[in-house]
């Protein structure tokens, strides 16, 4: 369906998550990958949604000047967002028990930002999740952090494994969002481009 709207274009996806790049591909889009290293470091006074906002913005800037007239890249930045402190990828594993423990039996909220970047226009869209923690132990921390290895997730966790099935109470809001990548927002604005 979107496939063919989007014949015109060549989607480039600026991300190097594997759970994106399968997001990708469950909504059947012909895409290509091109990915940049950059420092993602951002203002201090910045706050929620406008940490993601301007990592996401930060990601497809420096592709400026390199985009061709039918390309559309996608750029995308998350956080975990807890009594009013972005939590971020953990450092190490130390680092990643501490903010699991400060996630056990609290609400935070994941926030996603999308940064959709043509030759002419910039364009940024965002999701808000707020997700629920039961009590976790140490020992079930402990577990996770050894055999899931989540140090590559923002909030040291993901929703779809092991923590999430036992650890998680409630969520209110896209579950893709908590995985990396609000699905419905992609889609719908990549089906109001002109094809």
């Amino acid at each position: 369906m979107l496939k063919d709207k989007l014949k015109n274009y060549k989607v480039i996806l600026a991300s190097g998550s594997p759970r994106r790049q399968q997001f990708f591909k469950d909504l059947d889009l012909d895409f290509e990958i091109r990915l940049k290293e950059i420092e993602e470091v951002y203002p201090d006074n910045l706050q929620g949604v406008e940490i993601t906002n301007y990592l996401a913005e930060l990601k497809a800037k420096v592709f400026d000047g390199e985009i061709a007239e039918n390309e559309i890249l996608i750029t995308s930045d998350t956080i975990v967002w807890l009594n009013n402190r972005a939590l971020g990828k953990p450092k190490d594993y130390t680092d990643a028990f501490i903010i699991l423990k400060s996630l056990s039996n609290t609400t935070h909220e994941v926030i996603t930002s999308v940064c959709f970047k043509t030759k002419w226009k910039t364009e940024t869209l965002f999701d808000v999740t707020k997700v629920t923690f039961n009590t976790l132990s140490d020992n079930a921390i402990h577990y996770y952090l050894e055999n899931y290895k989540p140090f590559d997730k923002a909030g040291a966790y993901g929703i779809q494994d092991w923590i999430g099935l036992i650890g998680i109470s409630k969520i209110e809001g896209s579950y893709t969002n908590v995985v990396g990548l609000p699905t419905n927002l992609v889609y719908h604005y990549l089906n109001t481009l002109k094809s």
